[in-house]
């Protein structure tokens, strides 16, 4: 009876079904279990910034999420809100990309990566998205991130490497008002 799993193995691998396994996503958070444990809200004014916000989250018929709302303000050298996850591992080599379901009021929001590399409070990987009133499944590949305080950084980040991941409204005077329900990876 040894060999059943080898052959269970060698049955989907000639099928394609075991690279398509692999390539399903990998869920971190679905905000069903004391997320209030895990997200950190913080915003610009740890530096000095005005903007203002708050983080709760929420179950609606069976989905639950975080919802971030606030006034992101770019006034005193400021400009954003965030939630943030530190990740007590990174996810598997061979991963290429972040996974969200998310929504919102139809506004531009950010991802932000942080790893092992990104030692200064300025630094990080940032790739932007849009939202709109519907629930919509959001893939956003390592390369479409951009390195910000580049010095010493990688020009695209590595799973392997990964120590945090952000939603972040950024960048420009705004209401924000974003719901996420899943954060993973492919």
């Amino acid at each position: 009876m040894r060999w059943l799993p080898r052959l269970a193995l060698l049955l989907l691998l000639s099928c394609g079904l075991a690279s398509q396994a692999l390539a399903d996503p990998l869920l971190i958070e679905d905000f069903k279990v004391q997320p209030d444990t895990r997200w950190r809200f913080f915003s610009d004014t740890v530096m000095g910034g005005v903007s203002s916000g708050k983080v709760s989250f929420r179950d609606d018929g069976g989905v639950a999420f975080a919802r971030m709302t606030g006034t992101v303000s770019t006034a005193n050298n400021g400009g954003f809100i965030q939630i943030r996850l530190d990740l007590p591992t990174p996810p598997p080599e061979g991963t290429t990309g972040v996974r969200l379901i998310a929504r919102g009021n139809d506004q531009r929001y950010f991802v932000h990566l942080r790893t092992n590399g990104t030692v200064l409070p300025w630094q990080y990987y940032q790739a932007g998205f849009d939202v709109t009133g519907d629930w919509v499944e959001v893939r956003l590949p390592f390369t479409d991130f951009a390195a910000s305080g580049a010095l010493f950084l990688q020009a695209i980040p590595r799973a392997g490497a990964l120590t945090s991941i952000g939603i972040v409204a950024y960048g420009r005077d705004h209401e924000a008002a974003i719901d996420v329900a899943e954060v993973g990876f492919y």
